[in-house]
Protein backbone atom coordinates (compact mmCIF):
# COMPACT_ATOMS: atom_id res chain seq x y z
CA UNK A 1 0.00 0.00 0.00
CA UNK A 2 0.72 3.74 -0.13
CA UNK A 3 1.05 5.32 3.38
CA UNK A 4 1.41 9.04 3.55
CA UNK A 5 2.95 9.64 6.60
CA UNK A 6 2.89 13.80 8.27
CA UNK A 7 5.82 14.83 9.43
CA UNK A 8 6.51 17.46 11.55
CA UNK A 9 6.75 21.26 10.78
CA UNK A 10 9.06 22.84 13.57
CA UNK A 11 8.85 20.74 16.53
CA UNK A 12 10.53 17.42 16.52
CA UNK A 13 8.40 16.69 19.15
CA UNK A 14 5.05 16.36 17.01
CA UNK A 15 6.33 13.09 15.55
CA UNK A 16 3.75 10.77 16.61
CA UNK A 17 4.49 7.20 17.82
CA UNK A 18 3.18 5.82 15.08
CA UNK A 19 4.70 7.44 12.62
CA UNK A 20 8.08 6.84 14.27
CA UNK A 21 7.23 2.96 14.31
CA UNK A 22 6.30 3.39 10.51
CA UNK A 23 9.50 4.68 9.39
CA UNK A 24 11.71 2.18 11.86
CA UNK A 25 10.01 -0.62 9.33
CA UNK A 26 9.71 0.87 6.33
CA UNK A 27 11.90 -0.87 3.50
CA UNK A 28 10.93 1.91 1.07
CA UNK A 29 10.68 6.05 1.62
CA UNK A 30 9.60 8.29 -1.25
CA UNK A 31 10.48 11.57 0.19
CA UNK A 32 9.97 14.91 -1.16
CA UNK A 33 14.11 15.59 -0.68
CA UNK A 34 16.00 12.54 0.62
CA UNK A 35 18.63 14.39 2.70
CA UNK A 36 15.81 16.41 4.59
CA UNK A 37 14.35 12.91 5.22
CA UNK A 38 17.53 11.79 6.21
CA UNK A 39 18.35 14.59 8.70
CA UNK A 40 14.42 13.43 10.22
CA UNK A 41 15.30 9.75 10.68
CA UNK A 42 18.45 10.62 12.38
CA UNK A 43 17.22 13.25 14.28
CA UNK A 44 14.07 10.78 15.30
CA UNK A 45 16.87 8.18 16.30
CA UNK A 46 15.45 5.94 13.67
CA UNK A 47 18.47 3.49 13.22
CA UNK A 48 16.53 1.47 10.36
CA UNK A 49 18.18 2.54 6.41
CA UNK A 50 14.97 2.40 4.40
CA UNK A 51 15.48 2.63 0.27
CA UNK A 52 14.83 6.37 -0.20
CA UNK A 53 13.34 7.19 -3.57
CA UNK A 54 12.91 10.93 -4.66
CA UNK A 55 9.64 12.10 -5.27
CA UNK A 56 9.01 15.87 -5.95
CA UNK A 57 7.83 18.10 -8.23
CA UNK A 58 9.98 17.67 -10.99
CA UNK A 59 9.40 14.04 -11.59
CA UNK A 60 6.47 13.11 -9.88
CA UNK A 61 4.66 12.76 -13.14
CA UNK A 62 6.71 10.05 -14.80
CA UNK A 63 8.17 8.88 -11.43
CA UNK A 64 4.14 7.63 -10.00
CA UNK A 65 3.18 4.76 -12.14
CA UNK A 66 6.41 3.17 -11.70
CA UNK A 67 6.06 3.68 -7.83
CA UNK A 68 2.02 2.71 -7.73
CA UNK A 69 3.49 -0.26 -9.19
CA UNK A 70 6.01 -1.26 -6.94
CA UNK A 71 3.30 -0.06 -3.72
CA UNK A 72 1.44 -2.88 -5.08
CA UNK A 73 4.08 -5.10 -4.44
CA UNK A 74 5.21 -3.83 -0.69
CA UNK A 75 4.60 -1.11 1.29
CA UNK A 76 5.66 2.03 0.36
CA UNK A 77 6.32 5.29 3.03
CA UNK A 78 5.87 8.72 1.32
CA UNK A 79 7.43 11.93 3.45
CA UNK A 80 7.37 15.75 2.35
CA UNK A 81 10.04 18.28 3.72
CA UNK A 82 7.30 18.83 6.29
CA UNK A 83 3.63 18.19 7.24
CA UNK A 84 1.19 16.15 4.75
CA UNK A 85 2.37 14.91 1.65
CA UNK A 86 -0.41 15.83 -1.03
CA UNK A 87 -0.80 19.26 0.72
CA UNK A 88 0.84 21.53 -1.40
CA UNK A 89 3.46 19.17 -1.92
CA UNK A 90 4.50 16.15 -3.95
CA UNK A 91 1.86 13.31 -3.70
CA UNK A 92 -1.07 13.85 -5.29
CA UNK A 93 0.25 12.16 -8.65
CA UNK A 94 1.06 9.33 -7.02
CA UNK A 95 -2.49 8.96 -5.11
CA UNK A 96 -4.21 9.05 -8.52
CA UNK A 97 -2.05 6.48 -10.02
CA UNK A 98 -2.35 4.42 -6.69
CA UNK A 99 -6.33 4.70 -6.95
CA UNK A 100 -6.54 3.41 -10.29
CA UNK A 101 -4.20 0.44 -10.31
CA UNK A 102 -5.75 -0.65 -7.12
CA UNK A 103 -3.50 -0.25 -4.74
CA UNK A 104 -4.59 0.64 -1.45
CA UNK A 105 -4.02 4.41 -0.06
CA UNK A 106 -3.90 5.47 3.52
CA UNK A 107 -2.17 8.05 5.87
CA UNK A 108 -0.70 8.75 8.92
CA UNK A 109 -2.35 11.80 10.16
CA UNK A 110 -0.32 14.55 12.17
CA UNK A 111 1.24 18.04 11.86
CA UNK A 112 -0.74 20.35 9.41
CA UNK A 113 0.16 24.27 8.87
CA UNK A 114 -2.82 24.82 6.91
CA UNK A 115 -4.98 23.67 10.30
CA UNK A 116 -2.79 24.79 12.98
CA UNK A 117 -3.19 28.39 11.68
CA UNK A 118 -6.37 28.08 10.46
CA UNK A 119 -7.11 27.11 14.58
CA UNK A 120 -4.71 29.88 16.11
CA UNK A 121 -6.13 32.67 13.22
CA UNK A 122 -8.83 34.10 15.71
CA UNK A 123 -11.38 33.76 12.35
CA UNK A 124 -13.97 31.63 11.41
CA UNK A 125 -13.45 27.82 11.41
CA UNK A 126 -16.47 26.32 10.05
CA UNK A 127 -15.90 26.96 6.65
CA UNK A 128 -13.00 27.36 4.91
CA UNK A 129 -10.48 27.10 1.67
CA UNK A 130 -6.82 26.23 0.90
CA UNK A 131 -5.23 28.32 -1.83
CA UNK A 132 -1.70 27.45 -1.41
CA UNK A 133 0.27 29.57 -2.59
CA UNK A 134 -0.45 32.42 -4.81
CA UNK A 135 1.45 33.32 -8.20
CA UNK A 136 4.42 34.89 -7.99
CA UNK A 137 3.51 37.48 -10.79
CA UNK A 138 2.26 40.78 -9.36
CA UNK A 139 -0.43 40.22 -12.52
CA UNK A 140 -1.00 37.01 -11.99
CA UNK A 141 -0.96 37.12 -8.35
CA UNK A 142 -3.84 40.21 -8.64
CA UNK A 143 -6.25 38.13 -10.88
CA UNK A 144 -5.88 35.30 -8.40
CA UNK A 145 -6.59 37.29 -5.48
CA UNK A 146 -9.83 39.10 -7.90
CA UNK A 147 -11.50 36.11 -8.49
CA UNK A 148 -11.28 35.43 -4.38
CA UNK A 149 -12.75 38.68 -3.77
CA UNK A 150 -16.44 37.58 -3.07
CA UNK A 151 -15.38 34.41 -1.73
CA UNK A 152 -17.42 34.09 1.64
CA UNK A 153 -15.13 31.24 3.31
CA UNK A 154 -12.57 31.86 5.44
CA UNK A 155 -9.05 31.81 3.18
CA UNK A 156 -5.82 30.11 4.06
CA UNK A 157 -2.94 30.75 1.61
CA UNK A 158 0.93 29.83 1.91
CA UNK A 159 3.45 32.77 0.94
CA UNK A 160 7.16 33.49 1.01
CA UNK A 161 8.80 36.04 3.26
CA UNK A 162 10.04 38.04 0.24
CA UNK A 163 6.73 38.38 -1.03
CA UNK A 164 4.19 38.99 2.03
CA UNK A 165 4.20 42.35 1.68
CA UNK A 166 3.28 42.92 -1.73
CA UNK A 167 0.80 39.75 -1.23
CA UNK A 168 -0.56 41.50 1.66
CA UNK A 169 -1.00 45.33 -0.19
CA UNK A 170 -2.81 42.94 -3.00
CA UNK A 171 -5.18 41.67 -0.50
CA UNK A 172 -5.99 45.20 0.27
CA UNK A 173 -6.93 46.04 -2.89
CA UNK A 174 -8.72 43.30 -3.70
CA UNK A 175 -10.89 42.70 -0.99
CA UNK A 176 -10.48 45.74 1.19
CA UNK A 177 -7.84 47.29 3.69
CA UNK A 178 -9.93 47.00 6.44
CA UNK A 179 -10.50 42.88 5.57
CA UNK A 180 -9.35 40.80 8.91
CA UNK A 181 -5.95 38.69 8.46
CA UNK A 182 -3.96 36.87 10.45
CA UNK A 183 -0.12 35.70 9.22
CA UNK A 184 1.39 33.20 11.12
CA UNK A 185 4.93 32.34 11.24
CA UNK A 186 7.23 29.79 12.36
CA UNK A 187 4.44 27.59 13.73
CA UNK A 188 5.57 25.03 16.36
CA UNK A 189 9.08 26.23 16.44
CA UNK A 190 11.04 28.52 18.95
CA UNK A 191 10.00 32.09 17.26
CA UNK A 192 6.40 30.82 17.03
CA UNK A 193 4.10 34.26 16.27
CA UNK A 194 1.01 35.39 15.17
CA UNK A 195 0.15 38.62 13.71
CA UNK A 196 -3.83 39.71 13.46
CA UNK A 197 -5.03 42.45 11.96
CA UNK A 198 -6.34 44.53 8.97
CA UNK A 199 -5.10 44.21 5.33
CA UNK A 200 -3.65 47.79 5.21
CA UNK A 201 -2.13 47.06 8.85
CA UNK A 202 -0.46 44.19 8.42
CA UNK A 203 1.10 44.71 5.17
CA UNK A 204 2.75 48.13 6.53
CA UNK A 205 4.03 45.59 9.09
CA UNK A 206 5.49 43.15 6.71
CA UNK A 207 7.43 45.92 4.54
CA UNK A 208 10.03 45.81 7.81
CA UNK A 209 10.73 42.42 6.42
CA UNK A 210 9.33 39.27 7.94
CA UNK A 211 11.34 35.66 7.67
CA UNK A 212 10.47 32.23 7.89
CA UNK A 213 7.28 30.02 7.12
CA UNK A 214 4.57 31.63 6.64
CA UNK A 215 0.75 30.90 6.77
CA UNK A 216 -1.41 33.67 5.84
CA UNK A 217 -5.82 33.15 6.91
CA UNK A 218 -7.80 35.35 5.59
CA UNK A 219 -11.24 35.96 6.45
CA UNK A 220 -14.18 35.24 4.13
CA UNK A 221 -16.62 38.33 2.23
CA UNK A 222 -19.31 39.36 4.13
CA UNK A 223 -22.78 39.08 2.64
CA UNK A 224 -23.63 41.60 -0.30
CA UNK A 225 -26.80 43.11 0.92
CA UNK A 226 -29.08 41.94 -1.81
CA UNK A 227 -32.73 42.08 -2.62
CA UNK A 228 -34.70 38.96 -3.36
CA UNK A 229 -35.12 40.26 -7.18
CA UNK A 230 -31.84 40.82 -7.76
CA UNK A 231 -30.18 37.61 -6.45
CA UNK A 232 -32.99 35.73 -8.24
CA UNK A 233 -31.70 37.71 -11.51
CA UNK A 234 -28.38 36.89 -10.28
CA UNK A 235 -29.03 33.19 -10.47
CA UNK A 236 -30.91 33.34 -13.49
CA UNK A 237 -27.94 35.10 -14.94
CA UNK A 238 -25.49 32.23 -13.74
CA UNK A 239 -28.31 29.53 -15.35
CA UNK A 240 -28.33 31.27 -18.81
CA UNK A 241 -24.06 30.78 -18.73
CA UNK A 242 -24.61 27.44 -18.21
CA UNK A 243 -24.66 26.82 -14.24
CA UNK A 244 -26.63 24.02 -12.88
CA UNK A 245 -29.56 25.84 -11.30
CA UNK A 246 -28.83 23.95 -8.03
CA UNK A 247 -25.79 24.86 -8.02
CA UNK A 248 -26.52 28.85 -8.95
CA UNK A 249 -28.60 29.13 -5.88
CA UNK A 250 -26.30 27.76 -3.93
CA UNK A 251 -23.81 30.20 -4.94
CA UNK A 252 -25.52 33.46 -4.96
CA UNK A 253 -26.77 32.22 -1.54
CA UNK A 254 -23.27 31.93 0.08
CA UNK A 255 -22.63 35.42 -1.24
CA UNK A 256 -26.07 36.74 -0.13
CA UNK A 257 -26.71 34.87 2.94
CA UNK A 258 -30.26 34.66 1.43
CA UNK A 259 -31.68 31.08 1.34
CA UNK A 260 -30.48 28.83 -1.50
CA UNK A 261 -33.93 26.91 -1.03
CA UNK A 262 -36.14 29.99 -1.83
CA UNK A 263 -33.93 31.08 -4.52
CA UNK A 264 -34.20 27.61 -6.01
CA UNK A 265 -38.12 27.66 -5.04
CA UNK A 266 -38.24 31.32 -7.13
CA UNK A 267 -36.31 30.46 -9.82
CA UNK A 268 -38.69 27.31 -10.83
CA UNK A 269 -41.26 29.36 -10.31
CA UNK A 270 -40.62 32.24 -12.48
CA UNK A 271 -39.86 29.80 -15.20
Amino acid sequence: MIILAATPIGNLGDASRRLIEVLENAEVVAAEDTRTTQRLLQALKITNRPRLIALHDHNEKHKSAELAALAAEQDIVVVSDAGMPAVSDPGYGLVAAAVDAGVTVTAIPGPSAVLMALAISGLPTDRFTFEGFLPRKPGERRQALGRLASEPRTMVFFESPSRLASSLADMGAAFGADRRIAVCRELTKLYEEVRRGTASELAEWAEQGVKGEIVVVVSGASPIAISAEDALAQVQALVASGTRLKDACTEVAAATGLSSRDLYQAALAAR
